[in-house]
């Protein structure tokens, strides 16, 4: 397996020679609103969708905010071959976006024979009783024949919520784990993990190795690349803290 770290949520992965692309984001640095409010990009894309290659399919967390899916994402979405995201994402965005409900699987076709299985799996961006005000998020998990099994987390900020994936797949190869601490005026609490959540996270999944995403790049992240690796310290399995660009092999 392959994770090719693009900034901000985006990751390229290639897991059995099937290639996708997670929470696609390339516009240029600014302001991008979100009803009344707007976050704001502070860090230019490191590639762009011609510089990809063919993608099987996009894992998109959610497309309700412009940090997980950009104007140059919407338009990436609109020629990508398949997307799968939440059932509020399908019905808005349309053309090949199809849900993927919590613990429901759709299988992807290998090249070299067998299949990817993509589950969905939940997602809780924000403190408990708050989806009505940051919307619905999913998760993914990957997993086939001699592949290791893979976590993506999306915007979650649930321990409880890692606590009931690991009941199901622990334990994981691989945790792709958002984790700025994403703050914003719309609530006085984390919307993501941070640093020191990502750490037990990772525990609690029996992870064996974890790269994480979504902890720089954008203005309303508390949390960073300067405070991850103390948490990590103790980690057992590989930790990986790319820079924007870099691809690593687990």
């Amino acid at each position: 397996m392959t994770v090719r770290y693009l900034g901000g949520p985006t990751a390229l992965l290639e897991i059995g020679g099937v290639r996708l692309l997670v929470d696609p984001t390339f516009d240029a640095p600014g302001e991008h609103p979100v009803g009344d409010r707007a976050l704001t990009k502070t860090m230019d894309a490191v590639a762009g969708p011609d510089d990809l290659g063919p993608v099987d399919a996009v894992l998109l967390s959610h497309d309700q905010h412009p940090d997980n899916l950009d104007d140059g994402g919407r338009a990436y979405v609109e020629r990508a071959p398949l997307t799968l995201s939440t059932e509020a994402a399908a019905e808005r965005l349309g053309g090949t976006v199809r849900a993927l409900p919590n613990w429901e699987h759709v299988e992807l076709p290998r090249p070299g024979g067998g299949a990817l299985r993509i589950t969905g799996v939940p997602a809780q961006h924000g403190p408990d009783g708050t989806e009505h005000l940051t919307g619905p998020v999913t998760g993914f998990v990957l997993a086939g024949d001699g592949l290791p099994t893979t976590y993506v987390s999306g915007d979650n900020a649930s321990l409880d919520v890692v606590r009931e994936i690991a009941g199901r797949f622990a334990p994981l190869d691989v945790a792709l784990l958002f984790a700025g601490a994403a703050r914003t005026p719309l609530l006085d609490a984390d919307l993501t993990l941070g640093s020191a959540a990502a750490a037990e996270a990772a525990a609690i999944l029996g992870a064996r190795q974890v790269v994480p995403l979504h902890f720089e790049g954008w203005a309303h992240f508390s949390q960073g690349r300067d405070t991850l690796a103390e948490p990590f310290a103790g980690f057992s399995g590989g930790f990986h803290l790319l820079d924007p660009g870099r691809q690593i092999t687990l």
